[in-house]
């Protein structure tokens, strides 16, 4: 047993580690249940008794030497760990790059608060559908194409099948279903369709949508909200014209075209040399869609319209290529940084 102490002493002296798991695993291989130091007071059981005070008082100091080296390896780890992450306090720190806010989100907020001066509220709803709220409440007959693989992504297929909703018109049917007439609600969020992707298209876009039904709500309405909502987006001299249009859920319905603030009217590549830019499409709510929400189209009517969030920032901004939305490249979204 002399020499096993000897030799463990000897060993400790020589031991080195760089890191706290090599500590570890020296302090196991000598402390722990199975470690030899562990194992010589096992055998310190079988020392005859008057060798028991001798060999007593040389493994405390054994175990007592293996524990100071464990502690000594630890707080040298500690000083050179420190070393390495010490630093001057008095340097300058480095310049902290600010993300900037989406082109897709500065334009729908833009959206939302020109309609909140008219006083319209937000309403949101769920991406995933049933056919009721994105078909069937809004007037599409059975054999509409939209309802067709094709052009929609359905979930699950069955006698009311599940789907990505392709319009936040299901929003507005949500709406007419909850809310208190009057009804003044705005419906921002994405949407779905199975189109392929490139520089004009895209799988996955943006939608505003907005609602108003009240008493004697006429076409002339319509016309004056669209109007004023260009001129706060494109500038007060925008001018709007109204072209007929179809829509299941709109009737009568129309497309909206703006004209073009690049060429104020003349003519360019941007608005192919027509001076006009389309940018929703809207209409009187079909009385059917309101009769299937609850809502008695003798006594109430209203319009509705819609614009692609996209369409608008694309005009906004001259943005050619819709890709750019969504491959988050930071040398496009830098651009927006000073956009408030």
């Amino acid at each position: 047993m002399n020499q096993k102490i000897e030799e463990i002493l000897a060993a400790i002296s020589e031991l080195r580690a760089n890191t706290e798991k090599e500590i570890e695993e020296l302090r196991i291989k000598y402390l722990g249940k199975k470690g030899e130091v562990t194992a010589l007071f096992e055998e310190f059981r079988n020392v005859l008794p008057e060798q028991k005070r001798e060999f007593g008082q040389k493994l405390n100091v054994l175990k007592n030497a293996v524990q100071s080296k464990i502690e000594s390896l630890k707080e040298n780890i500690a000083e050179t760990g420190a070393a390495k992450t010490s630093c001057d306090l008095t340097k300058p720190g480095d310049r902290m790059d600010l993300g900037t806010r989406h082109p897709i989100s500065i334009t729908r907020e833009e959206i939302i608060s020109i309609f909140h001066k008219f006083g319209y509220t937000v309403a949101e709803g769920p991406e995933i559908e049933d056919d009721w709220h994105v078909f069937g409440a809004l007037n599409f007959p059975p054999e509409h194409p939209a309802r067709d693989m094709q052009d929609t992504f359905f979930i699950h297929a069955s006698d009311n099948p599940v789907l990505l909703r392709t319009h936040t018109s299901s929003v507005q049917v949500r709406a007419m279903e909850k809310m208190d007439l009057p009804i003044r609600v705005l419906c921002p969020g994405r949407v779905f369709r199975n189109e392929a992707i490139s520089a004009r298209a895209h799988c996955i876009f943006h939608q505003v949508e907005g609602l108003y039904i009240d008493k004697g709500v006429s076409f002339a309405d319509l016309k004056q909200a669209v109007l004023l909502f260009a001129r706060e987006m494109f500038g007060e001299d925008t001018e709007i014209r109204l072209r007929p249009s179809y829509f299941p859920f709109t009737e009568p319905s129309a497309e909206v075209d703006v004209s073009c603030n690049i060429c104020k009217g003349k003519g360019c590549n941007i608005c192919k040399g027509t001076g006009w830019l389309e940018i929703m499409g809207c209409g009187m709510v079909d009385p059917n869609v309101l009769e299937a929400s609850g809502i008695d189209s003798k006594v109430y009517s209203g319009f509705a319209f819609g614009m692609g969030i996209e369409r608008i920032a694309m005009l906004k901004w001259q943005v050619k290529d819709l890709r750019h939305y969504f491959e988050n490249d930071v040398r496009f979204l830098r651009q927006f940084e000073t956009v408030i």
